[in-house]
């Protein structure tokens, strides 16, 4: 499965849908997670919306169900191109099996609107060791928005 966006949130964040409205600059510390699964969840880029459509998060030692919080979140407009990112994440001295993706998403709003999938494209673990997700350098997603 290839990585993407979720579609429905991002519409319904430009069409200022209550309950949806996703303040990509916000740095408030804890407002977006990032939580790993497995193989056995397809995302539907049209149709899934919130955390709870996602299936499959990992489960092990060094790994707390609904992922890590992202940190030194950035969003930047340069020359017509949006680029949304942050920091590292990393869990330390963790045993995660077949992590196969990456699922962002933001706490803040209700129902926990789903922002990314990171697909890793292949299953990675770690035995008590530690688990890094390395962000591309232009960013978790950049947007060129000029014809």
């Amino acid at each position: 499965m290839a990585s993407g966006l979720y579609c429905l949130p991002f519409k319904n964040n430009l069409t200022q849908t209550t309950n949806f409205a996703i303040d990509f600059d916000d740095t408030t510390a804890g407002r977006f997670k990032c939580m790993l699964v497995d193989s056995s969840y397809t995302p539907n880029f049209d149709t899934d919306s919130v955390k709870t459509d996602v299936s499959g998060e990992i489960v092990g030692a060094g790994y707390t169900a609904g992922g890590e919080a992202l940190t030194s979140v950035t969003f930047t407009i340069s020359s017509g191109t949006i680029t949304w990112d942050a920091a590292d994440v990393t869990w330390s001295a963790s045993t995660i099996t077949n992590a196969a993706a990456a699922v962002i998403y933001n706490t803040s709003e209700t129902n926990d609107p789903l922002i990314a999938y990171v697909d890793f494209g292949g299953n990675f673990s770690t035995t008590s060791g530690t688990f890094q997700i390395v962000w591309n350098a232009s960013g978790i997603f950049t947007l060129d928005l000029t014809p």
